[in-house]
Parts: structure tokens; C-alpha cells; sequence
């Protein structure tokens, strides 16, 4: 019987095994009469593994795509067997057994499904646990990091693509055993194989985590069996905020007896008529003494890490009311920084608006949220809470004095007029009672970032018009008449 030996590229060739197996196939080259070996020299194929002895690429196969996405996941396995196992599946295939791939119990494709799976949570666990960690400037001085990483099986080429797409604006390279990813801004490239040492130990961000982790750790729910299973011990040793683990574990205990032993306290309520009250008593004099106020008054939902006040300047003719803060707004003390306020910056831009001569502030001037893991997720305020701040807005906008004020969504409506009104029926122009500055009524942008994709193009354009239709009438000295109060 004629036998070949096949030697393809270190790691996961899949260029090469496809070249082979175009050829292996029609030529009827059975399982048995191949031996498959990784290695740098003696190879049949040119390096990008296009042909096969005579350099001609061999027909396309027409595999099922069951197959297909097998063969793209066990390549990456860093069993030795991966590619005669591989060989065999489409040998079987070739011969008629077309559904095999669908047949769970056949042995050799439980195997191959099985290691399908661990190359699937490999690259999970990659992207849940690489951390990164700052090594200096890159090129043309930009910020740059570096991480160590130890995967399970020859995954680097198929995960650097989500951390190029996740982290675009920086120079980082990721290092492991088998080999290495740069990205520079614009291109991906791979190298060697890196060493741990030539990544940082630490950096200043890192104790910061490790703070924000702790603060999350729930000692009444402890759980060593399941924080093992989600955070492998394999890992520890790369991960900043592994080091605290044994002390929270140890310390989890005494904590949650104190806890126990605390009485349990009845929630304070809150009277938003007696908070206005109390208030009004300060009238402030000018917009610095009331955002004086703002900052120290306690905030209406707990966990707001700060009040975030009104950007813009003194008379501005246009200013825009959004609902709230939002996470990144609580973070950084400023309105209109997250996802949502990058949307309007670039339809203020398109619509000939200059948003650092506009005044932007929001109805509520906290952040509600609730926390999901370790995500705070926004929560919507409601009709009492939007009352509490609406004599912050008020004086606010009577300080800044703008000719047109417009309230992006419902919760800005709410708070500038009172009444809970559909946008649909009040959109544009309108009056918020008796204010000494006209109103436009259009969708808060964070609308626009919830639509699916093939509706935004549109629902984004009818927001450009309203914005130049908002500009239009701000340029006009007296209000304009629309929704009636």
C-alpha cells in the first residue's frame, strides 16, 4: 500500500491541512495510508500550504458545514492525533456517510465534538482572564501594553482579533508559549513565542481593580466550588485580583456574622416635597452656588459616585435637558460622555451645531442604576424622582438663560412641563408652560442605539432634522409656539 507522510506548520495549520486533504481525497489516499507530523522542514507544501508535491492546488471539496466548522476548531486542538482524526471524518464523509458529522454517538465524532468544545472554552477563558498591563509608549508615543497568556491549545490567531476590535486605540502585544500578537493601531501581526518576564509585574491600575473587586465580593454567598469553575486556578497567577481571594475567603466567615448580629435598619423615606422645601430655603444666587448645592446634597438613589452638573457657557442660545446620568457620566462628572452623548456629539457635528457653544445638562443629576454582576446597568427614574430634581433644572435653566431649550425624550418632557407625553405626538417644536425660552421635543439619542441596525439609519436622519430644525429656531429672538402645556 502507498503511504505518504504529511508535515504541516507548528499550531493550528488550517491553510496547509486543507491543501493536503484536497489532494489526500480525490487521489484516494485512505486514513491508514497517511502520517501526519508538525514541523518546520521536509514539508510537501509551500509555506502557505497552497499545493501539494507538484505546487497545482488540488479541487475543492464540498464538505457539509457540520464538517467545516469542525475541521476550523479541531485544528487549533493541541492533540497530536487532531489532523489523522480530521482525515478520517472527511474520509467517511467522501464515502457516503454525509449526515456522520450529525451522529452524536459515533465515536470518532463524539471525540471531535468533545474537542471542539475545549478549544471553544479555551478561547472563552482567554478572553475573560487576559489582562493587560501598561509597558511604556509605542509607536509614535502612543500608550502601550503588554499581557502574558498560557493557553491550552494553539488558539493566539483566532482570539487576537477580538482584543484588536475591543481595544483599538492602543499599541499591546499579547505573549505566550507558542507564539505572540502585536497590534498597532491598524494592523495585526504575530511573532515567536514571548516569556512571562517580558511583561510587567504590575501596573498602577491594577490596585485599583483589586480594590473594586474586593468591594464586590459577597462573603454571605462564598462559594469555593463555583468560583473555581468560573475562574479556573490555572489562571490565578496572571490575574491581579487573585491575590485578595484568600483573604476575603478567610475573612468571609467573621463578616457575615457581623452582619447577622447588625439589627436591621427600616429604609429611610425620602419626601420629595420636604427635600424642595428644604432647597428653596438656600436660593442660590447664580449657577455656582447652585451647583454648590447639587454636590452636596445627598443623591436621591444611593451609589451614585457623584452629582454630574451642566456643561456649557452663560447664555448659550440652545441647550439640551437628556434623562440622566449615565455610567460613564457618573465616572468621569460630565454629561454626555458615554455611548449615548458620543451619538449626539456627532449628530450636533453634522448638523452644524457647535456642542461647546450649547449647554448640555440632564432632568435627574445622579445615576440610578442596579448592578448586574459587576455591570451597573441603568434603571429608569421615575415621575417622583424627576419631580425631586425639577427644581435644580428650573433654576438652572434660568441662570443659563438659552433661547430654546430642547428635551431629548420622555423623561426630559416630564421634568420640563410636569405631564408624561408620548414623543411621537409632541415631537418638535412646542412650549414647556410659561418659560421665557421656546422648546423642541425629539428622541433621546440612547433610542436611537437600542434600534436594530437596518432601523437606525433612518430614525438616526429624522434626529439630524430635528437638531437643524432645533438650530434654526434658536437663531430666532422670541419662543416659538407647538405642543401646548
Amino acid at each position: 500500500m502507498r503511504t505518504r507522510t504529511i508535515r504541516l506548520r507548528p499550531g493550528a495549520d488550517l491553510d496547509g491541512f486543507r491543501a493536503a486533504i484536497r489532494h489526500l481525497i480525490p487521489a484516494g489516499m485512505s486514513p491508514e495510508a497517511v502520517t501526519w507530523v508538525e514541523g518546520d522542514s521536509g514539508s510537501l507544501f509551500p509555506d502557505d500550504g497552497a499545493g501539494f508535491e507538484d505546487g497545482e492546488p488540488g479541487p475543492a471539496l464540498t464538505l457539509p458545514r457540520a464538517v467545516a466548522t469542525l475541521v476550523t476548531q479541531i485544528v487549533m486542538h493541541r492533540d497530536p492525533e487532531r489532523y489523522g482524526l480530521l482525515h478520517r471524518l472527511i474520509w467517511r464523509v467522501a464515502q457516503g456517510e454525509r449526515h456522520l458529522a450529525e451522529v452524536a454517538s459515533d465515536p470518532l465524532v463524539h471525540r471531535l465534538t468533545l474537542m471542539g468544545k475545549a478549544v471553544a472554552r479555551d478561547l472563552h477563558k482567554m478572553h475573560a482572564f487576559l489582562r493587560f498591563r501598561h509597558a511604556g509608549a509605542g509607536e509614535g508615543g502612543r500608550e502601550r501594553f503588554a499581557a502574558w497568556f498560557e493557553p491550552e491549545h494553539h488558539i493566539l490567531a483566532e482570539a487576537a482579533p477580538f482584543f484588536s476590535a475591543r481595544f483599538p486605540s492602543f499599541d499591546w502585544s499579547i505573549l505566550t508559549p507558542d507564539g505572540s500578537a502585536h497590534w498597532n493601531g491598524q494592523a495585526l501581526r504575530f511573532g515567536p513565542p514571548g516569556r512571562r518576564e517580558d511583561v510587567p509585574e504590575q501596573d498602577a491600575f491594577e490596585a485599583g481593580w483589586t480594590e473594586y473587586y474586593s468591594s464586590t465580593f459577597n462573603p454571605a454567598r462564598t462559594n469555593l466550588a463555583a468560583m473555581r469553575a468560573e475562574m479556573p486556578k490555572k489562571y490565578w497567577h496572571n490575574l491581579p485580583e487573585t491575590a485578595a481571594i484568600p483573604g476575603l475567603v478567610r475573612e468571609a466567615g467573621r463578616r457575615v456574622g457581623a452582619m447577622i448580629a447588625r439589627a436591621p435598619e427600616a429604609p429611610v423615606k425620602r419626601v420629595p416635597a420636604r427635600a424642595i422645601a428644604a432647597m428653596a430655603a438656600q436660593e442660590p444666587a447664580d449657577l455656582d452656588a447652585l451647583n454648590a448645592v447639587i454636590r452636596g446634597s445627598e443623591p436621591l438613589v444611593p451609589g451614585a459616585t457623584q452629582a454630574v452638573l451642566g456643561e456649557g457657557p452663560l447664555g448659550a442660545a440652545i441647550a439640551f435637558v437628556g434623562e440622566q446620568p449615565g455610567d460613564q457620566e457618573d465616572l468621569q462628572g460630565r454629561p454626555f460622555v458615554g455611548p449615548a452623548g458620543q451619538l449626539l456629539s456627532q449628530a450636533l457635528r453634522e448638523a452644524g451645531i457647535d456642542r461647546e457653544q450649547a449647554y448640555l445638562t440632564n432632568a435627574v443629576k445622579h445615576f440610578k442604576f442596579e448592578l448586574r454582576g459587576k455591570r451597573r446597568i441603568h434603571r429608569k427614574p421615575t415621575a417622583g424622582e424627576v419631580a425631586h430634581y425639577r427644581w435644580w433644572l428650573d433654576r438652572e435653566l434660568a441662570f443659563v438663560a438659552p433661547r430654546l431649550v430642547v428635551a431629548l425624550g420622555a423623561t426630559a418632557v416630564l421634568a420640563l412641563t410636569g405631564r408624561q407625553v408620548p414623543i411621537t405626538r409632541a415631537r418638535g417644536p412646542a412650549t414647556f408652560g410659561e418659560k421665557p425660552y421656546a422648546g423642541f421635543v425629539t428622541v433621546h439619542p440612547s433610542y436611537l442605539l437600542r434600534l436594530p441596525d437596518e432601523a437606525r439609519g433612518e430614525a438616526y436622519a429624522g434626529f439630524l432634522e430635528d437638531l437643524r430644525q432645533a438650530s434654526t429656531l434658536a437663531e430666532e429672538p422670541a419662543p416659538r409656539l407647538g405642543m401646548a402645556e
